[in-house]
């Protein structure tokens, strides 16, 4: 009886069976057709020697080539190699948005021998924790336009145009700001709606287009300026002259990644390569770099400040020169430093690698001019540009800085796994593609947690290291406290390479 039944299991699958073998025949026979083809094809062309030379296997070079960005960091690098980014930074900020434990055991894998290292200068007696103080917010524009802002928080999100990234991840950093109380820049792609949905306080981004507040002719228009500054959540307008992924170039958004949605947001085609203005072409000296400032100002009611990319340094001078002239009214009521190090950006490589001074020495400069000149106290300085970690802030603020932001610090909080396809539509983690499958997996809600755990964390850690240098808040930091590692491997005060001390905010 077994026997039979046996038998007859077999004959009802012969047929499976045969369609099986069928199947596969006919997949091997396409796919040995598919190679031959491509071999023909390969030895046939002229344009590339090594695929003419190696038909078939050649193409494993362009495809070892691609994925060796993903292999190098997750088998192949050390925890402090990697550039942009390394993997130590990554982890960091990996388990402050996911709240977790940031410590680590058996000493540092830092090298604090390489000139230019960093070094805290701790005191024999630091700040209890009962004897600290909250870190002091700082108003601004105060005296000087019809509503001033008055920032809480230290660590802010830098701008990321709707359009380089996805509705998820705006929605994300705009919730996540309103969770954690600090502000959240636009770019220069204009105000979307999701902008405003978390409640966040917002800064906007006026770029060499004046995406979202340009009339037909492309021109700045006043009633859309009013129109954009009465939304209360907008608290600040930023001029855009450069920033630190292209300096001297404008914004470029490929053509892929313009959706009607983004289209109809900066006034341009659908599908159309979005390239901004290498400058603004009201703006061609000091003296209209001001006239534009005081109008956005007048018109809105609203702080209104600049951003920009250091190299020459001269025209700081005339700057602040025909500001003492006018008089501090007249002065921006913020200044954004930008790092010449590249962003978050489609940049051509000869400018993201080449172009613009590190933040390391523009900030110190850039304050050290304002003392001289009398204007720190008038005009506040943000900075940006790699500053992802608590070390990075707590010199920025040593180094005078009031604010610092951050745009690829946080798109690490949000899933980011530096897979360099920013400039593409093809994120795999569905923050910078428009791709509806690949933005699946970044849910806004539970980033937002993590924006804002982020956000704690970082100021947290600033506060823990502002206390083991003796004082009782982050903004008590100046030059003093930091040590710079020179070549002689020995570290000194930065206030002896940078005399000009910070005489408060």
């Amino acid at each position: 009886m077994k026997t039979q039944n046996m038998v007859e299991m077999l004959e009802t699958a012969t047929p499976v069976l045969e369609a099986l073998s069928t199947l596969f025949v006919f997949v091997m026979g396409l796919l040995v057709l598919f190679i031959v083809i491509i071999f023909i094809f390969d030895i046939s062309q002229r344009k590339n020697a090594v695929l003419r030379n190696y038909p078939v296997v050649g193409h494993f070079r362009s495809i070892f080539s691609s994925l060796g960005e993903f292999f190098r960091q997750y088998f192949f690098a050390m925890d402090r190699e990697e550039m942009p980014f390394n993997r130590a930074e990554r982890d960091w900020v990996h388990r402050a948005a996911n709240n977790t434990d940031t410590t680590v055991a058996f000493g540092s894998t830092k090298n604090l021998s390489p000139v230019g290292t960093v070094i805290f200068a701790n005191c024999p007696f630091p700040t209890l924790d009962e004897d600290a103080s909250e870190t002091r917010p700082i108003t601004i524009g105060e005296g000087f336009c019809r509503k001033p802002y008055k920032a809480k928080s230290i660590f802010n999100i830098s701008g990321m145009s709707f359009g380089a990234i996805s509705k998820p991840a705006v929605l994300a950093f705009s919730n996540g700001a309103a969770i954690a109380g600090c502000w959240y820049n636009t770019g220069e792609g204009g105000l979307s709606p999701y902008h405003l949905e978390g409640g966040a306080d917002i800064v906007f981004q006026i770029g060499t287009a004046k995406y979202g507040v340009r009339d037909e002719q492309g021109h700045l228009s006043d009633e859309k300026l009013i129109e954009i500054a009465e939304h209360k959540q907008l608290k600040m307008f930023e001029i855009k002259m450069s920033q630190g992924a292209k300096p001297g170039k404008g914004g470029i958004l490929p053509g892929a990644k313009v959706t009607p949605q983004i289209a109809q947001i900066r006034g341009i085609g659908v599908g159309e390569d979005s390239i901004s203005p290498n400058r603004h072409v009201e703006i061609s000296s000091a003296q209209d770099l001001l006239d534009m400032i005081n109008h956005v100002r007048e018109v809105t009611g609203k702080p209104t400040g600049f951003k920009s990319v250091i190299g020459a340094t001269d025209w700081l001078d005339d700057l602040f020169q025909e500001i003492n002239k006018r008089g501090e009214a007249c002065a921006p009521d913020f200044m954004t430093l930008d790092s010449g190090d590249g962003g978050t950006g489609a940049a051509p490589m000869s400018l993201l690698d080449n172009v613009g001074l590190p933040i390391k020495e523009t900030l110190p400069l850039l304050v050290d001019k304002l003392i001289q000149y009398n204007l720190k106290a008038r005009i506040k300085v943000i900075t940006s540009g790699k500053l992802i970690t608590p070390s990075e802030v707590t010199w920025a603020l040593c180094a005078g800085a009031d604010f610092i932001t951050s745009a690829r610090g946080f798109m690490f909080s949000i899933g980011c796994i530096q897979a360099l396809k920013c400039n593409k539509n093809t994120c795999p983690t569905g923050i910078t593609t428009h791709n509806k499958r690949l933005q699946k997996g970044l849910d806004p809600k539970n980033k937002a947690t993590k924006v804002a755990n982020y956000v704690h964390n970082m100021n947290h850690a600033v506060e823990v290291i502002a206390h083991s240098c003796g004082v009782s808040e982050p903004r008590e930091l100046n030059r003093n406290h930091v040590r710079i590692v020179q070549n002689n491997a020995r570290s000194i005060p930065m206030s002896e390479l940078y005399p000009s001390q910070h005489l408060g905010r």
